[in-house]
């Protein structure tokens, strides 16, 4: 795969500076991924189809060309936040992630890379909603959870009028059908699902896009535990 080329297909071409910065990253997430768990992918080739790639297939749905807010709630390590942020620069990225370490994680990896339009913070996404209920563009998630337990973690982020945007493998339209009613509760509504395939693969991934189109009730979203046992 040649990444510079799957990229030009999105619309999406790296300079230089670009380019030295996916390269650090790579280096500093095999160099951290040996002492503490972020990836199972460590082969380069496939960290740039799997992780890096995968990430910026978002800008088949957003625009990189504006600034506006984005959060990306459980980002582990760093996807698909940090690729948008080196490559969408007027974007201001906020990052939630409820293991600390992480964090320290990509704090360091962000002041390695040098970009100044992204930040972390150890946060659950049920807390980080009381201090910024309905202020994010765009809350982005991937391979977090399923569906109608996400929806309740990023739709009270979401401003009336934004997105939700999760990124899934091929059960996503499946997960879609299981949160049509959490979704509506929640004040989202199902705009559109678009697929696609990653170079030398045949599963069709998919990219779920939600607006928000009405305040959610104040009662959610619920504290973590009841909203896995009891998804809405």
């Amino acid at each position: 795969m040649n990444f510079h080329n799957e990229l030009e297909k999105l619309g999406i071409v790296l300079d230089e500076r670009k380019t030295k910065q996916f390269e650090v990253y790579y280096q500093k997430l095999i160099e951290v991924n040996q002492v503490m768990n972020l990836t199972a992918i460590t082969e380069k080739e496939e960290v740039y189809r799997k992780h890096f790639l995968d990430s910026l297939e978002l800008a088949r749905v957003l625009d990189n060309e504006s600034g506006y807010t984005l959060c990306d709630v459980g980002s582990g390590a760093g996807f698909p936040s940090v690729p948008l942020a080196i490559v969408f620069e007027k974007v201001s990225v906020t990052i939630i992630d409820a293991l600390n370490k992480r964090i320290t994680f990509l704090n360091d990896l962000i002041q390695k890379l040098e970009i100044s339009n992204v930040k972390a913070i150890h946060a659950r996404a049920e807390d980080f909603a009381k201090e910024k209920r309905e202020f994010f563009d765009v809350v982005t998630a991937r391979a977090v959870a399923r569906l109608n337990v996400l929806a309740e973690l990023c739709l009270p982020l979401t401003k009336v009028g934004g997105l939700f945007v999760a990124m899934k493998g091929s059960s996503g339209k499946e997960e879609l059908l299981e949160a049509k009613k959490a979704i509506e509760q929640l004040g989202g509504k199902i705009q559109e699902v678009v697929e696609f395939t990653l170079p030398d693969e045949e599963e069709r991934r998919q990219i779920l896009i939600i607006q928000k189109i009405k305040t959610t009730p104040f009662k959610f979203p619920r504290n973590f535990n009841k909203i896995k046992e009891k998804p809405l």
